[in-house]
C-alpha cells in the first residue's frame, strides 16, 4: 500500500508557473508507475502526465505538452509538475496517482491507478 499527498496548488495569474509535488509513503516508490490527472467542476478527471517507475519514460495529454513537465526523484519518493504557462482552463484539482508497474511502463487511464492522493486546487485567473 501506499499513501500520497499532493502539495503546491493555489491561485496564480495566466502565463504564470506552479510545481505541483506529490510525496508517497508506505512501499518502495520505485515499484510505482506515476500519473497527474485533474478535475475541474462539472467535468469528469482527465489525464494530465505520466512517468513510468525507474525508466522515467513520460506521457502527457495534448493539452498540456509543451507547458507541463512531469518527473520524479526516487531518493525523495516524489513526484512533480512543473506548470508553465498557465491558462484559466487549466484550472482544476490536480490529484496524483500511483499503481505497481514494469520499470518502463507508462499508465495513461484513470482505471489503471489503484492509489490515489486527496488533490491540490489550482486556480488560474485571467
Amino acid at each position: 500500500q501506499v499513501q500520497l499527498v499532493e502539495s503546491g496548488g493555489g491561485l496564480v495569474q495566466a502565463g504564470g508557473s506552479l510545481r505541483l509535488s506529490c510525496a508517497a509513503s508506505g512501499r518502495t516508490f520505485s515499484d510505482y508507475a506515476m500519473g497527474w490527472f485533474r478535475q475541474a467542476p462539472g467535468k469528469e478527471r482527465e489525464f494530465v502526465a505520466a512517468i513510468s517507475p525507474s525508466d522515467y519514460r513520460t506521457y502527457y495529454a495534448d493539452s498540456v505538452k509543451g507547458r507541463f513537465t512531469i518527473s520524479r526523484d526516487n531518493a525523495k519518493n516524489t513526484v512533480y509538475l512543473q506548470m508553465n504557462s498557465l491558462k484559466p482552463e487549466d484550472t482544476a484539482v490536480y490529484y496524483c496517482a500511483a499503481n505497481v508497474a514494469d520499470r518502463w511502463a507508462l499508465r495513461i487511464g484513470r482505471y489503471e491507478y489503484a492509489h490515489w492522493g486527496q488533490g491540490t486546487q489550482v486556480t488560474v485567473s485571467s
